[in-house]
């Protein structure tokens, strides 16, 4: 097994990139590091292909050691021989490996060894052979021992005793079958063979421990489903069923055809003597044995495909979320919205800084909505807030409408305000990171500033937040949490790095994302920041307590210094090219951020090459030390759509099939997204909606924080409900077929494509 060879075509990227990646990762180096300041090294791989070129190295040196193990083992029995260790070395699969070392395996207590106990193994082979003459009762007495006397009245004697004792005819056939029906199961090509045909022909199926019971899963009471067509989010929601003790979940195989496959391999003969009994072990071995395990197999399998599918979606909802643009330069009131305890609100200055918080009744019981405008105007006037940020939970509708009756009222001052996504708010204000950020608040207070300063500046807030708890994803408390911790960690990593940190405002929390940076020196760098002042030099940094060299190198380049002593410190240049990017500001004759000249310099460019070698770096590196030049700490989160701002509020009862408006993506799922089109309800688009081409996934289409355009197709205000596409469909007909045609199970349907309990479910399943 070449591993080189085989992530590169898994990855798609040739195998020197594979190799210097492999390099770099075992000298230490961090994914954020390699993607951004070892492209020449590695062609520019992407942190995408670096992250997944790390997870299946790790999967594939695993593998690699369990077969050298297994090898070692089997070698220590005398068993092995070098068709079977070139068959283990040649495995791909961990399943495949487990599968060869089966017979080999040290076995619990079984019937097929209690057997070769009794001594009944030769008895098998003779059944075997296929070449008896004579019914095999005859061969069977040799076997028979009667009642066996123990050697004692203890208890370990009698349990020898019986251990060896054969009663008669038919418990020593019985044991032969026991030892023929194990040998069977344990042969990794037969098995291979089941798991590959239940795969593919198999069905998983459910069925109600109790029909008449009431849940969110009666969608799946009678339910099935081709195994190879299993959507991750029906496995997901089976699974939680199953768990929760509504449905039977299994897998229906092809049994006559894995039966008659099984007899075709061991039958030599139509012998009349062993042929039934062999044609009863295989069906032993097969129902007993084989297919419990197969299934317990397949359904790992489903599971963990699943998971890997909805961490997928997790991951690429929590980017966007993270990417969004902040709004910059305004004074934001946070508005954590509640009915009996009241709304709390937090003033928040440009810079992130509590300046007021308040509580205020507007809402039932107490509806005191005209004190409460009172307060609320006086802030806005001595504050000079520009922007009102409610969250989007319990009694937000509510508070949205005092809002909006307020801003009316008040049209001169220029306020508007925006529903922003709380999730996580709640767990972020308990923490002992917010106590320690502000020890004289109450949870209330907390959630409101958090609130408000996630429209300030999205990534650094939301990194206070245990990722798995901002709700962007999918069954994410039904999956492996340990696998969901790492990659969502991977993603915040990854978004903070690709934007960078101001080394002198950013918290520990942020800081503790930066490559190279643990949790103890993000707190050491607070630390010598409030007892040194500001950073003056990159440099600096090496006199952090437990910040070495290799921590600098991995770090330096994503901290920026802004007003410092060097220029190239607010720049994503890494000190290491610092000597480069002055070299090439001689050969411009120009300053950082003149614009105009580098980008004409840029231009004017004709030999890439010669160029990178006269400045000393590679091509690669030159075209990145350019970009930063000319627009150096540049936000990537500047290019993205903007949050929708708004002024009034819209009801679900001004909703018309129709109406067409712009929302913004709030989540994407396997068989949707969710919108935020500025009523309190998010409204869905199911994927049939979302193109008029085929998409496999909701992503292809959509991500979290867009804005879309859509069209109310229906609403149902009773249940608070919003259908909405975004296709030219008209409200009531059918989607087009298509682009579909060859893709059925992407079309509108209640039976298969819902997950049960999601808005889409109910939607498909109203009255």
């Amino acid at each position: 097994m070449n591993i080189i060879s085989m992530i590169s075509e898994e990855i798609k990227c040739e195998n020197w990139q594979t190799e210097a990646a492999i390099k770099l990762i075992d000298e230490g180096n961090t994914i954020p590091f390699i993607a951004r300041y070892r492209k020449e090294a590695t062609g520019s791989l992407d942190d995408e292909k670096l992250r997944n070129l790390s997870e299946r190295l790790t999967y594939l040196r695993n593998l690699q050691a369990r077969k050298e193990e297994i090898i070692s083992l089997i070698d220590e029995q005398g068993k092995l021989t070098e068709e079977l260790k070139n068959s283990i070395l040649a495995a791909e699969k961990l399943v495949t490996v487990e599968d060869l070392y089966r017979p080999y395996k040290q076995k619990k207590k079984t019937r097929a060894e209690a057997a070769k106990k009794r001594g009944l193994e030769p008895l098998a082979e003779y059944i075997l052979k296929q070449d008896a003459t004579e019914p095999v009762e005859k061969e069977a007495e040799k076997y028979v021992t009667g009642k066996i006397e123990p050697a004692s009245e203890s208890k370990e004697d009698k349990i020898k005793a019986e251990e060896k004792e054969v009663a008669d005819v038919a418990a020593a056939i019985s044991g032969a079958s026991d030892i023929i029906a194990e040998r069977i199961s344990d042969n990794a090509d037969y098995r291979a063979f089941i798991r590959d045909l239940t795969n593919t022909e198999g069905k998983i199926i459910s069925k109600a421990k109790d029909p008449e019971a009431e849940s969110v899963y009666q969608n799946y009471y009678e339910f099935e489903e081709p195994v190879e067509k299993a959507a991750g989010h029906r496995v997901l929601a089976l699974n939680r069923g199953e768990a929760e003790k509504f449905l039977t979940v299994t897998i229906d195989p092809p049994k006559d055809r894995i039966t008659g496959y099984l007899e075709k391999q061991i039958l030599i003969n139509d012998n009349p003597y062993t042929s039934p009994i062999i044609k009863n072990a295989v069906a032993d071995s097969y129902s007993r044995l084989i297919q419990p395990s197969i299934e317990r197999e397949i359904r790992n399998e489903l599971t963990e495909k699943a998971e890997s599918g909805a961490i997928d979606v997790f991951c690429k909802n929590l980017t966007q979320l993270l990417m969004q643009p902040p709004i910059a330069g305004q004074t934001v009131l946070g508005w954590d919205p509640a009915f009996r305890t009241g709304c709390k609100l937090a003033v928040i200055d440009p810079t992130g800084k509590v300046l007021d918080t308040k509580v205020i009744y507007p809402t039932a019981p107490h509806n005191k909505i005209e004190e409460s405008k009172k307060i609320l105007k006086d802030l806005i006037k001595k504050y000079n807030i520009t922007l009102i940020s409610i969250g989007n939970g319990t009694a937000s509708r509510e508070s949205e409408q005092v809002v909006s009756s307020l801003l009316k009222e008040i049209p001169d001052l220029k306020v508007s305000y925006i529903i922003t996504n709380e999730a996580g708010a709640s767990v972020y204000s308990a923490s002992k990171l917010a106590t320690e950020e502000f020890p004289e608040f109450d949870v209330g207070q907390r959630s409101a500033a958090s609130i408000a300063r996630r429209v300030q500046d999205p990534l650094a807030e939301l990194v206070k937040i245990e990722p798995r708890s901002i709700g962007v994803g999918q069954y994410q408390h039904d999956m492996n949490q340990k696998k969901l911790s790492e990659a969502l960690s991977g993603v915040v990593e990854d978004a903070v790095n690709r934007v960078g940190v101001d080394l002198n405002t950013a918290s520990a929390a942020l800081l503790s994302y930066i490559s190279g940076i643990s949790q103890a020196v993000a707190k050491n760098i607070v630390s010598y920041r409030e007892t040194n002042g500001r950073f003056k030099t990159r440099q600096e940094l090496l006199k952090v307590s437990k910040l070495g060299a290799k921590a600098f190198e991995q770090c330096a380049g994503f901290c920026r210094i802004n007003d410092g002593s060097e220029p190239l410190d607010a720049t994503g240049v890494h000190p290491e090219s610092y000597e480069a990017a002055k070299t090439l500001l001689k050969k411009m004759d120009c300053e950082i951020k003149e614009e105009e000249k580098i980008r004409a310099f840029m231009k004017g460019i004709r030999d890439k090459k010669q160029l990178a070698d006269e400045v000393g770096c590679g091509e690669i590196t030159l075209v990145d030390i350019l970009k930063e030049l000319e627009k150096p700490g540049r936000d990537p989160r500047e290019d993205l759509p903007k949050p929708i701002l708004r002024s009034d509020v819209l009801e679900l009862k001004d909703l018309k099939p129709g109406m067409k408006l712009k929302g913004t993506v709030r989540n994407v799922i396997d068989f949707g997204a969710f919108i935020d089109i500025g009523v309190h309800e998010d409204g869905l688009v199911h994927i049939s909606r979302m193109s008029d081409r085929y998409i496999k996934h909701p992503l292809e289409v959509v991500s979290v924080g867009d804005i879309v355009e859509v069209t109310v197709l229906d609403v149902d205000e009773k249940k608070g409900r919003i259908s909405l596409t975004m296709t030219d469909t008209e409200p009531g007909r059918k989607v087009s077929d298509k682009g579909n045609k060859k893709k059925p199970e992407n079309r509108v349907s209640p039976k298969k494509d819902y997950a049960p309990g999601t808005i889409g479910y109910i939607l498909a399943h109203k009255k």
